[in-house]
């Protein structure tokens, strides 16, 4: 529910930090003032420039054309610091006409009343974009953002370990992969009991919601206007189960840490097959990420089965585009974001290796390619309850402190979970 216009200053200026989970972040950023006058100050990520700088100065062109006169400041943020600048700017009068943001982070600003309104009828393929993504953009009927770019996680396998043991190609089904998860083990658990033929770590709540995706469950659910905790719902606890099994069976690490290192860890040679983002193939064979350059080219990707006979459904990692309420060029500004996300852009953003904003242009991703098998996965794709307290959730550590709980055995799924939804509902409506 949106707050009263009166006491928008005050809950602007008290936003939580948050960080988009799936997203990347660089090493520098641009100063956080946005511009005024007959400009437009648009506010976007690293990644950007630093991924497909090619993108942006194609739209700028366009936009220049369009717009003679109309100079556009393109200021770079860190994914870490950038919302706490946007609180802070948003809380005065000199707010940047256009924000990135995380897809998980919009419905904390949308409920605050942060962002403009946009006609979704006037962006290219709005009907198609990705369910994921418009979900995130909506509230109360109205569209707050433009889905922007996505990311999906997949399998991630070292192709000489797989040959080594006799495993002639990637896993189609859940059988399949349960069976190639087998053969790693027998062919390398007994000479080296630290190998894991699959890397779960216990805290990577991404990976574990997933399952309770592909059982039918849910983190959370909203009935009668109100949120509450739905992870000791029969579904739900099935899913939680399956995932504790796979990590019963063949993960042989620490299940008390989380994810955040995954390409060091698996630049050790010590793992067959992970599960993260198609960037996390490249960085286990990368020194800068901690991994190990002798690994470069012997790790490929597959869309991962789920125990239920589907694609297991990823969390669909992305960004949105918005204009902040107190844009003076709000005009401007949402004619910028129609060039930046239109179909010639998201054909430089499919070239980049990121996963386009609809589903249409899905089918132009390589399906050869390493982001081939992300483009199929896409398509099951979930984001974070869509409520105004998920913000607090994150914030409290439930999910990763449930499933380390679980995965270390300290207590059942269903304790674990029934206390994480006791936990969950009494965050989750504050906004």
């Amino acid at each position: 529910m949106a707050l009263r216009r009166s006491r928008r200053s005050v809950i602007l200026g008290a936003l939580l930090l948050l960080t988009a989970a799936g997203c990347g972040s660089g090493d520098r950023d641009a100063p956080g003032a946005a511009g005024q006058g007959g400009g437009l100050t648009v506010w976007l990520t690293v990644d950007a420039r630093e991924s497909w700088p090619e993108l942006v100065a194609s739209a700028n062109a366009r936009f220049a054309r369009q717009h003679p006169g109309v100079k556009v400041d393109v200021q770079y943020q860190q994914w870490t610091t950038k919302n706490q600048k946007l609180d802070a700017v948003l809380a005065g009068r000199n707010a940047p006409d256009v924000v990135e943001m995380g897809n998980s982070e919009t419905t904390n600003y949308i409920v605050n009343d942060a962002f403009a309104p946009l006609d979704p009828k006037s962006f290219d393929r709005s009907r198609r974009w990705l369910p994921a993504l418009a979900d995130a953009c909506r509230h109360d009927g109205r569209t707050y953002c433009v889905p922007y770019y996505a990311g999906a996680r997949v399998g991630v396998y070292r192709t000489d370990y797989f040959q080594r043991a006799g495993i002639t190609g990637a896993p189609r089904s859940y059988p399949e992969l349960i069976s190639a998860l087998g053969r790693l083990k027998k062919e390398y658990g007994p000479r080296d009991s630290g190998f894991s033929a699959f890397y779960m770590p216990g805290r990577y709540w991404y990976a574990a919601m997933a399952f309770v995706k592909d059982a039918g469950g849910e983190i959370a659910v909203e009935k009668d206007g109100r949120w509450h905790g739905a992870l000791s719902s029969p579904k739900s606890v099935a899913g939680l189960t399956a995932w504790k099994k796979l990590l019963d069976d063949y993960y042989a690490g620490d299940r008390a840490k989380d994810n955040g290192d995954q390409p060091a860890v698996v630049g050790q040679g010590k793992v067959g097959v992970f599960y993260g983002n198609t960037w996390e193939a490249a960085a286990a064979a990368d020194a800068r990420s901690g991994g190990d350059p002798r690994l470069k080219g012997k790790f490929a990707t597959f869309a991962f089965p789920g125990p239920s006979g589907q694609l297991l459904p990823p969390f669909l990692g992305g960004s949105t585009l918005a204009v902040p309420v107190k844009s003076t060029n709000q005009g401007l500004a949402a004619d910028w974001i129609r060039l930046f996300t239109d179909r010639a852009s998201q054909r430089k953003l499919i070239a980049a290796d990121a996963l386009p904003n609809n589903t249409v242009q899905l089918a132009d991703v390589a399906a050869g390619g390493i982001n081939g098998p992300a483009a199929q996965a896409a398509v099951r794709g979930w984001v974070t309850p869509l409520a105004p307290g998920w913000a607090s959730v994150e914030k409290s550590n439930i999910l990763p402190e449930t499933l380390e709980r679980i995965a270390t055995g300290k207590a059942s799924v269903q304790d674990a979970a029934r206390e994480a939804d006791r936990r969950i509902d009494a965050v989750i409506n504050e906004h």
